[in-house]
């Protein structure tokens, strides 16, 4: 490996992206949290009802378990499907101060609050808020790290994603026993924290170079790569390709708008590849686990739910650690995304039969927390990271805000799905299902994994302009792996060219 590929020589963009994963673990830690919320007395004794009958002698109706949880998606559903009309005017940094003042706003109302309706204002605007922390965070990566460590940088968002979810569970594991407010305020009060950090952070870092040069800043942008890459890099061959790319991409279509990302072939097919690899993450049926572990062991009479919950997200922090020591070397993104959602799917056909044949003994908890474990590891090590990444990688540099920001509405659209009408299928006052739920997703899972198979594009070492190129040659998706791009020949020879000189 050269000096100038390591990542001693990449340290400043490794800090600049460290600073960006704060988002997800934002994000992370809201899933966490709220899940384990619904689960507490001291949060039921305000917003729940008495039953007797449930396992804590509390329970939450299905109306009220059904907004706290997706009205946050919600939120994060409208704010990534504007994204592109903001970013035409925003930079990342400025959409994701916008991010950081939403979050403490929307925090002060949850905390301070005893009224259900003036919650649910605050879980929708939390909502709007870390819809802008995951979709600006996600493409300031993107667009600012070499194509060498891409995969790195967004597994390190899928890991911060679940250290977050980790410790939100770990804290309401350790304020659940409180009998009064303070067992859900103490969790709240974490959500301060990121916000406060990155907004100081996104002082001292660079603005998006490939957004500055799309803003025709070319100045600005080259200063901005000239931080982000190692010292001495040749970045004014990186600015030309990047700027060479976006000109090609003009001729193709001169517009940069909503409409534009199905005018032509090459940009509607971007598109509808991207928003189908972001939406494979809910057709895991992930979100009905992740947000309701605790809730959904404590129905099902696992014993210590809240452990369990915990054990369930360490699990999942695990697979990412995994995944990070391959992704860079390795990292294929199709075999990975069929492995993992084939996967998930046979294990949550097994969840729902091993309970169907015998509900609520101590055996059946055991080889639930078990089976889960074994799917938040198939699902965090092979199709969240890999699901983000190619929504991420896949949309032209023009639109990129506008796909992306589509793409990412999407999938928290299908997030939201799942927590509106999970309580439906798992809530004893409704259809009580339970575990069984799993029935539903295991065909969702396979087809899943079969269009992957079909039409996803491999694009793992590949530099965000070369990806063009090879959409713009049009090819099949099984082509992409193998297709040698011209214009990274002929840049590759300039560098040695310089330095003979």
């Amino acid at each position: 490996m050269r000096d100038n590929e390591t990542i001693r020589a990449h340290w400043r963009c490794f800090v600049a992206c460290g600073l960006m994963v704060l988002s997800p673990f934002q994000y992370g830690v809201d899933f966490g949290l709220i899940g384990g919320l619904q689960a507490m007395p001291g949060f039921l004794k305000i917003y729940g009802h008495p039953a007797p009958n449930t396992a804590i002698g509390w329970n939450i109706s299905t109306v009220r378990q059904q907004l706290i949880t997706s009205l946050m998606t919600l939120g994060a559903f409208v704010s990534s499907a504007t994204a592109g009309l903001v970013a035409a005017k925003l930079g990342r940094k400025m959409c994701l101060w916008l991010a950081c003042l939403g979050c403490i706003i929307s925090n002060i109302i949850m905390m301070t609050t005893t009224d259900i309706n003036a919650l649910y204002v605050g879980r929708l605007l939390n909502g709007l808020a870390n819809g802008y922390f995951m979709t600006f965070s996600q493409l300031f990566i993107q667009e600012s790290s070499p194509a060498k460590y891409r995969g790195l940088f967004l597994s390190a968002f899928q890991f911060c994603t679940s250290i977050g979810t980790l410790i939100g569970t770990i804290v309401d594991w350790a304020t659940s026993s409180q009998p009064d407010r303070s067992a859900y305020l103490i969790p709240l009060g974490l959500i301060y924290i990121v916000p406060f950090v990155l907004a100081i952070g996104l002082f001292f870092i660079p603005e998006s170079p490939r957004w500055l040069i799309l803003q025709d800043r070319i100045e600005d942008g080259q200063k901005a790569l000239e931080w982000l890459r190692p010292t001495g890099a040749e970045v004014d061959i990186e600015v030309a390709e990047i700027k060479a790319a976006i000109d090609k991409e003009r001729e193709l279509g001169s517009q940069v708008g909503i409409v534009d990302m199905f005018n032509n072939s090459i940009d509607r097919r971007r598109t509808i590849l991207a928003v189908c690899a972001v939406t494979l993450q809910a057709a895991t049926g992930s979100m009905f686990i992740i947000s309701y572990k605790a809730y959904f062991f404590t129905m099902a009479r696992v014993t210590k739910p809240f452990a369990m919950g915990c054990v369930l997200s360490a699990i999942g922090l695990l697979a990412i650690i995994i995944n990070s020591l391959i992704v860079v070397r390795y990292g294929r993104r199709r075999l990975l995304l069929m492995s993992g959602l084939g996967t998930c799917g046979v294990l949550q056909l097994i969840v729902a039969i091993v309970y169907d044949k015998n509900p609520g003994a101590t055996a059946t908890g055991r080889v639930l927390v078990a089976l889960s474990c074994l799917y938040m590891m198939s699902y965090n090590g092979m199709v969240a990271t890999y699901a983000w990444l190619c929504g991420g990688e896949l949309p032209s540099q023009r639109l990129r805000s506008y796909t992306f920001g589509l793409a990412a509405a999407v999938g928290f659209f299908g997030a939201w799905l799942t927590t509106f009408t999970a309580p439906y299928f798992i809530n004893p006052d409704s259809l009580n299902w339970g575990p069984r739920y799993g029935y539903i997703w295991f065909p969702s899972s396979i087809v899943a994994g079969i269009w992957v198979y079909f039409f996803l594009p491999e694009v793992q070492g590949r530099t965000l302009e070369e990806i063009d190129e090879m959409f713009e040659e049009k090819l099949p998706a099984k082509n992409f792996r193998s297709y040698k791009c011209v214009r990274r020949l002929v840049m590759d020879k300039k560098p040695d060219t310089q330095h003979e000189e």
